[in-house]
């Protein structure tokens, strides 16, 4: 199946659908019902049947790139003044390469021109990036218990509650990283509080104290002694 570019105008057509259509017309078949037949326009079947002489080869597409070149194009000249530069500095900027040219060469031309023939050479104005690429690191996990400790409180839906309080609750979760032990406790209120409330009755059901307990950023988390 043919799909359009963003660089086409229209879909083209099959060399076999030009074909069959030009020769089909030749054997006296009307205008509408080849057009019809073929899903094609009269204009086109009259440009094919004008390019048609009984072979495939005369309805391939010739190249549309014209014979002579723009009035207002890049001379010889000019564009030898900018290989050279080019061919000099390979990593000269498109402002600077512009500024050489009007004051070593008298060149008239706008940026924007320049710019043009300067991507058609091949180069580019991109500048290197200069950041640096992100590698991820491994993940400490501890292998001993006492030295981090995962803390983080989650609101319980109204769906996952079977309780017989109408109100809502805030899940307070512990894990040990080593063990992978969890303790868990609910509160009706998510503040500092309840936070360092849920931390001592942690400490009282591991039995231990640990020295880092790693958080989100969240508001309950904060000025907790």
């Amino acid at each position: 199946m043919n799909t359009i570019t963003h660089s086409q105008r229209y879909l083209p057509h099959e060399l076999n659908t030009k074909y069959y259509a030009a020769k089909l017309y030749r054997t006296g078949a009307g205008v509408a019902f080849v057009c019809r037949r073929y899903h094609i326009s009269k204009s086109s079947l009259m440009c094919w049947n004008k390019k048609f002489d009984g072979s495939r080869e005369s309805l391939l597409n010739k190249s549309h790139r014209p014979l002579s070149p723009h009035p207002n194009a890049h001379t010889q000249e000019e564009l030898k003044w900018i290989k050279d530069y080019l061919r000099r500095n390979p990593k000269i900027s498109v402002c600077e390469l512009y500024g050489k040219l009007r004051t070593a060469k008298g060149y008239k031309r706008h940026p924007g021109s320049l710019y043009r023939i300067y991507r058609r050479l091949g180069y580019s104005s991109a500048a290197p990036s200069t950041k640096t690429m992100y590698r991820p690191k491994p993940y400490d996990t501890p292998t001993q218990l006492g030295i981090k400790w995962q803390m983080d409180v989650k609101y319980v839906p109204t769906a996952c509650y079977h309780g017989a309080v109408p109100q809502k609750f805030y899940q307070y979760t512990i894990i040990d990283e080593a063990s992978r032990e969890r303790f868990l406790y609910p509160y009706m209120e998510q503040s500092s509080y309840s936070t360092a409330d849920f931390v001592k009755k942690a400490i009282a059901f591991f039995g231990y104290k640990p020295e880092i307990i790693q958080t989100d950023n969240g508001a309950e988390f904060i000025h907790i002694k």
